[in-house]
Parts: C-alpha cells; structure tokens; sequence
C-alpha cells in the first residue's frame, strides 16, 4: 500500500471512529404515564412516580424522559392518550387505575406496560395471573379480593344497627361490577339492603346524595374510581351536608373531611412503579416480572366528621386505626 494511501485511510478511519461511537451511545428511554384524574388533583401521586425515579438514580431530562398525558377525569379519552404516547414511540408505559390500563393494553401488544393502583388484574384481562402476568403488562394491583366486604365490615362496626347501605360507583369503571359482586356477597352475610347509586360526571354528584337521602341511606361506600376520586371534595362536602357516613378507599377523602377510608397506602404504590421501570429499560420482559400486592391495608378515621355526625368511634377501632386526625 502507498503512503498516501495508507494515511488517507487510517484519516478517514479517525474521522469515522467518534461517529461510530457516538451512534452507539444508549438511547434515553422514554416513559409514558397514563392518568385518568385531573392533574391538580394525581400531582402528588405524580410526584410520587418522579419521587421513586430519583431514589433509583434516574433524572427527567437527563437520563429518562417522562411523557405524562391525563384524562382529566373523562375516561373516553383515554384511548386516544394511549394511542398518542405509542405514536411517541416510549419504552415504557405506566397506567393508573383501571380503565387507563385497559386502553393501554389495547393501544399495544409490544411496549410494556406497569398498571397501578388496579382492582383486579386477572379478573379484567389485564394478565394472565399475578405470577406470571403473561404478554406485556406487569405492575401492581390493589388485591381487592374481600376489600370492599372489609369496608362494610367497618360500617356495621361504626354503625350497629346499619341495614341500608348505599354503594357510589362509576358504571364506565370495569373493576366497579367487581367491587358490586362482593359488597352483595358481603351484605347478604350482614343482611344488609344496598342502594346502587351511579355518577360518571361531577354534576351528577349533588343528585345522588340527594337520592340517597330521599331513600333513607343510613351510609355509603364509595368505590374505588379514578374519575370519583377526582370528586372528592365535592363528594365530601355532600356526604356532610345530608349527615351521611361514608367510607372509602383512600385517605384523600379523610384528609378532605371523610369520615373513614381503607384501603393501601397509594402514594406507596406509584412510587414503586420506578422499580418495575427500572427493570424493564434495562431489558426485563414484563411477562416474567410477577404482578405486586400490597401488604398492608391502613385504616384512616377522622374524629372531628365523626363528631359532628354524631357518632361515637368505638374504642376497638380507634385502636386499630393506623392514624386518627383531629
């Protein structure tokens, strides 16, 4: 080989070299967030998600990119959200709550998914068992098997002599015909009357309180329902208004005056949708990543609503109670 020749390509070879390299380097994975509530009202649990990538070593713009889209409390948009974060090409999928899941799976069968706070995975479809989820979706589920009996339980605790109960629901939520099944199982044990009560909208709110009272509700349980969970305050301040006491899935509502929640620690769970991400990015197929459950359920009471309904918190509750607020 000439000497021209030889420098010309070990030139060109230099010249190559950063670019080959530079085409190697890892790509920032991409991670979508599916959110059926409002934004004002999941920012915590979104915090919660962010909160858990940084305790991982994982910063927004640096090393992951987090594309967030909320539904703001309407489920039919939904699809086209998921649609849009599969068109965005992310690696990965996070999805809250049911409905969110369900969209999720039907806008992919290839990028992975982790569902949160979802009732009942394999009962909806979601996966083919907790063990071993099966296609693409893995994540964390509320293991509401028995939960909403549980809730019930508490109510014939609070209120001895309760036999008419009203059950709040979204009918757009699939897990709610779930829930439905073992509240009447449960209240058949407890020869309790349910009163089905139904609201998509928050202007459907005020109406059904208004039912319930008109019906002599002498309580009420709010299923779990991303949509109603963004209503919380306005489902408070109806349950307060027509004395009504109510028991729900989250401490949210505690915090915003409810009587009584039950239920797992939420914040606990977003959070740990970071670790099923980290794993993922890192070439784990969700397939093989066994769907997580709480393991612990947490009684939240608010004394000062109990007072002013009227009620006396038995003394064996109280002590139960994972915390009281005053």
């Amino acid at each position: 080989m000439r000497r021209r020749e030889f420098i010309a390509l070990v030139g060109g070879a230099a010249t190559a070299w950063p670019l080959a390299v530079h085409a190697q380097a890892p790509k920032v994975p991409r991670v979508g967030y599916l959110f059926s509530f409002t934004k004002r009202e999941g920012q915590h649990l979104w915090d919660a998600c962010r909160e858990g990538l940084n305790d991982l070593g994982y910063v927004e713009g640096r090393n992951i990119l987090l594309e967030p889209r909320w539904a703001e409390g309407q489920h039919e948009r939904l699809p086209a959200l998921a649609n849009d974060l599969v068109r965005h090409d992310v690696n990965v999928i996070v999805a809250s709550a049911t409905p969110a899941s369900l969209a999720a799976k039907a806008a992919t069968k290839t990028i992975p998914i982790v569902i949160v706070a979802v009732g009942e995975p394999v009962k909806t479809g979601l996966v083919t068992s907790l063990a071993r989820p099966g296609g693409n979706v893995t994540g964390l589920s509320l293991l509401t098997l028995d939960l909403s009996g549980k809730r019930l339980e508490l109510l014939k605790e609070f209120l001895h002599n309760v036999s008419r109960v009203a059950i709040l629901m979204n009918p757009e939520n699939p897990i709610s015909a779930i829930f439905l099944d073992e509240t009447q199982d449960a209240a058949q044990r407890f020869n309790i009357k349910l009163q089905r009560l139904e609201a998509r909208r928050l202007t459907d709110i005020n109406g059904v309180f208004s039912r319930a009272a008109n019906e002599h509700a002498e309580a009420l349980i709010v299923f779990d329902d991303p949509v109603l969970w963004s209503f919380r305050a306005q489902i408070v301040a109806q349950a307060a208004m027509h004395k009504i006491p109510t028991i729900y899935g989250y401490k949210e509502f505690v915090d915003s005056g409810g009587l009584m929640s039950y239920g797992p620690d939420r914040p606990d769970q977003y959070r740990r949708t970071a670790i099923f991400i980290d794993k993922l990015v890192k070439g784990a197929k969700p397939a093989d990543l066994p769907v997580e459950q709480p393991t612990k359920f947490a009684l939240f009471v608010n004394s000062k609503t109990a007072k002013a309904l009227g009620i006396e918190l038995p003394q064996a509750l109280l002590l139960r109670a994972d915390e009281v607020i005053e």
